[in-house]
Parts: structure tokens; C-alpha cells; sequence
């Protein structure tokens, strides 16, 4: 790994048109203005909400007393033979612990998902050794809560006190900080307030669970002082100003879409840690940059790159890629944070609020109402194992199979646009499902992200409904074997993740998006049947 923080701008044309916006953000001071918390680089409108979420600039200094807590915990817990760690977190309260635990090579159970055979799964570890790190921000995440109150039940059930399994990461003064330290868990860490979830890498959410975990987080923290130096100059060789006047410059051609391939970084995931970074922070008021994370150099979206689209490398250049950008994790958090709050800058937007993200919750909350989910849902079409239900007046009377609606749908996408898959299903038993987006994104030419739900939601959710409008949207939803209810809750995990996708469906239907949802009523039989659609997608293209 890479032991220097640095961008490397390989398109020599591209370069050359963000020098100019490199120079006036160095001669604006911009860098060490952002280094100082200057809330008023965004402007008047985002003045007031980035007076309250700046501190990430300097949490490699202000975070480090946490390492002392989280190493004095993390050895009592093993003294106990307490040396699993589960965490129940979604967004950022998620993604950087997983990054950086991989990335070290020590486990820790990721549940970001409503899946009732995902969270089985977790439960059916071994109970004896393991520890519930609870992760959220506002205290009030419906995924993690109902995580919570079902590891609760699970431990009681099997004779463990779980007063002394729960651990809990929040800010201080939410419902969950009052409602912890009332149940007398273990330990409650509050983190900095003035820190935002897709900024929080270096703060207790992303720290605790990865120190718990084995990890060596004092290393990030070190690695975050030395970058930032670099990152805090304002002079043009500055890593960040120049990467974020590199994606600032590509934007004003077209270009909204950053394709992100590992080349051999070191570090594992680290595009599903920077997609919700700079989904959530750019994509608003029509505007942004779309993340597409692709499986390698050589992957539809990256190989084949057009004109919308900037390819990065994380990790060494190489032939195809227009930005590379290395380093350690710690500095390429920094790194990219700081980019993105630039970028923002340079796209007139303001990098620290997600006024879109909130619909889709409502219109979930609403459908919880009713008995499973919402109220049933009647099939456009049923193909074997699927059911195929479509939003909008794209389906004509000549669909009768999945291929056919598949390609309707297609259809309809704009040219330069975006494909998104979104798969609410188990995304360690059904991994498989990831194969749609090369697919995809080989027989369509369009860009293509995949997401699994609801993890998406709290990531590339806000862009979607807040970014360029130029989205088709593909949901995949499945039938679950066994459910799990949610203690003291009127529904149960699936009833939740039904809702979680109807939900969503219906506000970007609401707002003029195509969606497709494809319902697997077999699983493992519908997955197959669906990659075979896929598959006939290029004959019906040759009969056309």
C-alpha cells in the first residue's frame, strides 16, 4: 500500500482544463479555509448547516483520547472471551468500519440490511463470544433498531444478560444516547456532533467497532495527520484541489459519472465507502456526481468508458484511467472528503445536507401500516419464478416474458443516462446477483450502479432522487423462507424491507422515473431465470 497520499491526473486534456479552477481555489484560500471550518465557503444558503458539520477536518487530532478507551474495552471484553463483534449500523455507521476491517483482515459481521436470512445468519454465530456494537447517528435508524431489540431477545433467550453484549456508538443527546444509558448498556461512546454520517470515517462510528474488531485504528489516525498537511496547503499541488477540480472540470462536459476500479490499492471495498461519500454530498438540486463502482479495470463502465463518465483508479494508474489516487486509508478518507466538500464548492451546491433522503423513509413508514408491508401488490406478468411489476406507462401489450419487460424498460432509458440495480435480498447468500451489473451494463452501454437495500437508501438514495435526472431504476425483491419478527414492533424484518423497496419505488415513480421491480418468488430459481433474461436480451435485440 501506498505510503503517501497523492492524485495522479493521467488525461493530459483533462488536466490542462482544471488547472485554471485548481489556481483560483489555491488564490481563495479554499483549502485552509475548509482546514479552519470556514462554514461560508458554500455560500449563504449552506451556511448554517456547515456551521455544524466541519469538525471532520481535524479529527485525526480530536479523536485520538478514543483510542485509549476503545483498547481498555477491547481488552476486557476478551478477558471475558468476548471476541465477536456484530455490528448493527447502516450508511456511515457501516461502511468505514467495513472498510477498514477488511482492509486489516480481522472480522466483524456488517448488519446494514433488513434481510430476515442475513440477520439469521448473525444470530446463529456463536452468542457465548459475541458483542452488539449499535451504530446511530440520530438514535432512531429503524433498520438498527430492530437489529437491537432482536439481538436483545436472542440473548436473553439464550441466558446472557444483555445489558453487558450491547455496546452503543450515537451523538450525544439523541433518544438512543437517554434510552442506553437508562437500559445500563455496557458502554455508550457519543461522537462528535459536528461531524456528518458520510464524513464520520475517523469518528467514534467508524473507529470504535473497527478497534473492538482488532483493527489498528491509532494507525488511520496517523496517517489522516499526514495527509493532511498536504490537504490543508493552498498552493496548486494540492492532491485534493486538484482532484476536485479534475471531477469540477469533467462535470462541466458531461461527465457526471465517476467510475471507481481497485488496481491493486491494498485496500479492501473502499468504493462503497466513497460512493456514499459523494452521492449524498453532490447529488441535489438536479446536480452531482454519480459513483459507479465497478469489479475491475477490465469491467463494462470502466473498459468502455464514453464521454459521461471519468474513470479513477483506487490504486495505481493504469491504461484507461484518467485520475489514479493512492495512499493509506487513513489519508485517502481524508483525501476524498476534502475533494468532495470542494467539488461542491466548484458545483454550487451545499456537500453537507440530503434533502431527498427523508421521502423514501416516509413513504416506508406509511406502508408499515398496513399487514405485510403494504397492501398486495398485483403482477404486471408472471414468468416462472417472477413476478414482474412495472411503474409507468413504458410496458405495451406485447410483454409476456422478463427478457421482453426487461427490454421495454431499457428502452426508455435516456441516452447517457444511468442504469441502477437495487437488490433487497441477502447480500452474502444471494452475492450472486451482483453478476446483473456487467451484464447489464454490457448489452445496455449505459452506466451502471448496483446497490443492495436498503443499504443503498443511505448512500446513492439521496442522488437518485436529488441528482441529474437521467435514471431507470431495476428492484429485485424476494420471497424469504423463514421471517423474523421485530420484538415490540408491528411488523416483521421482511415486512420492513418489502416496504423499504415499495417505498422507495413509489417516490421515484412519483417523481417521472422508470422502475422495474422483479419479484423472486423461488430465490435461488428466480436468480437463474433472471441472469438467462439478461442473457436473451441480445437476441430480442437481433429479432428487433
Amino acid at each position: 500500500m501506498a505510503t503517501e497520499t497523492s492524485v495522479d491526473i493521467r488525461d493530459v486534456a483533462l488536466a490542462a482544463e482544471a488547472r485554471p479552477l485548481v489556481e483560483q481555489l489555491a488564490a481563495d484560500a479554499v483549502a485552509g479555509k475548509l482546514a479552519a471550518q470556514d462554514a461560508t465557503l458554500w455560500g449563504p444558503d449552506a451556511e448554517s448547516e456547515a456551521s455544524i458539520r466541519l469538525s471532520w477536518t481535524t479529527l485525526h487530532e480530536s479523536s485520538r483520547p478514543l483510542l485509549a478507551e476503545i483498547d481498555a474495552l477491547r481488552a476486557e471484553l476478551h478477558a471475558e472471551g468476548l471476541d465477536r463483534i456484530v455490528l448493527a449500523g447502516m450508511g456511515g455507521s457501516s461502511l468505514a468500519p467495513e472498510v477498514i476491517t477488511a482492509t486489516a483482515g480481522v472480522p466483524l459481521v456488517v448488519l446494514d440490511t433488513t434481510d430476515p436470512g442475513q440477520v439469521a445468519d448473525a444470530l446463529a454465530g456463536d452468542l457465548d463470544r459475541t458483542v452488539l456494537v449499535v451504530s446511530s447517528k440520530s438514535g432512531t435508524t429503524v433498520e438498527t433498531d430492530s437489529h437491537r431489540r432482536i439481538f436483545e431477545r436472542a440473548f436473553t433467550q439464550n441466558g446472557i444478560d444483555p445489558v453487558t453484549r450491547i455496546i452503543v456508538v450515537t451523538d450525544p443527546g439523541s433518544a438512543m444516547e437517554s434510552a442506553a444509558r437508562e437500559a445500563g448498556y455496557r458502554k455508550v461512546f457519543t461522537a462528535d456532533p459536528h461531524v456528518g454520517g458520510r464524513y464520520s470515517a475517523l469518528t467514534a462510528f467508524g473507529l470504535v467497532p473497527a478497534g473492538l474488531a482488532g483493527a489498528d485504528v491509532a494507525a488511520l489516525l496517523d496517517d489522516a495527520a499526514a495527509a493532511f498537511r498536504l490537504l490543508s496547503a493552498d498552493d496548486d499541488g494540492n492532491p485534493a484541489l486538484r482532484l476536485a477540480a479534475t471531477l469540477g472540470a469533467a462535470h462541466a462536459k458531461g461527465a457526471e459519472k465517476v467510475v471507481f476500479a481497485d488496481t491493486g490499492s491494498g485496500i479492501k471495498g473502499f468504493g462503497d465507502w466513497v460512493e456514499q461519500l459523494i452521492a449524498e454530498s453532490t447529488g441535489k438540486n438536479g446536480t452531482g456526481l454519480l459513483p459507479v463502482v465497478v469489479e475491475s479495470t477490465d469491467a463494462p463502465g470502466f473498459a468502455d468508458a464514453g464521454a459521461d463518465a471519468t474513470t479513477v483508479a483506487v490504486g495505481p494508474g493504469v491504461d484507461g484511467a484518467r485520475i489514479s489516487t493512492t495512499g493509506p486509508l487513513g489519508g485517502m478518507f481524508l483525501l476524498w472528503e476534502f475533494a468532495t466538500a470542494v467539488a461542491g464548492r466548484l458545483l454550487g451546491i451545499d456537500p453537507f445536507d440530503q434533502p431527498d433522503v427523508e421521502a423514501a423513509k416516509k413513504a416506508a413508514r406509511a406502508l408499515l401500516d398496513g399487514p405485510a408491508g403494504g397492501p398486495a401488490a398485483t403482477p404486471t406478468l408472471v414468468d416462472g419464478s417472477i413476478e414482474v411489476h412495472a411503474s409507468g406507462d413504458w410496458v405495451t401489450a406485447g410483454v409476456g416474458n422478463v427478457a421482453e419487460a426487461l427490454r421495454a424498460f431499457l428502452a426508455v432509458a435516456p441516452e447517457r443516462g444511468y442504469l441502477s440495480i437495487q437488490a433487497y435480498l441477502d447480500r452474502l447468500d444471494d452475492a450472486s446477483t451482483a453478476v446483473l451489473r456487467p451484464e447489464l451494463a454490457r448489452r445496455t452501454g449505459l452506466q451502471t450502479t448496483f446497490g443492495w437495500g436498503p443499504r443503498f437508501l443511505h448512500s446513492t438514495g439521496q442522488y437518485h432522487k436529488g441528482g441529474h435526472q437521467n435514471g431507470v431504476f431495476l428492484q429485485i425483491t424476494g420471497a424469504t423462507e423463514e421471517d423474523l419478527e421485530v420484538p415490540d414492533r408491528p411488523y416483521t424484518l421482511a415486512g420492513l424491507q418489502r416496504a423499504q423497496a415499495l417505498g422507495d419505488g413509489q417516490v421515484l415513480a412519483d417523481r417521472g422515473r422508470p422502475v422495474l421491480r422483479l419479484h423472486l418468488t423461488d430465490r435461488a430459481a428466480g436468480l437463474v431465470e433472471l441472469v438467462k433474461a439478461v442473457q436473451d436480451l441480445r437476441s430480442l435485440e437481433d429479432q428487433a
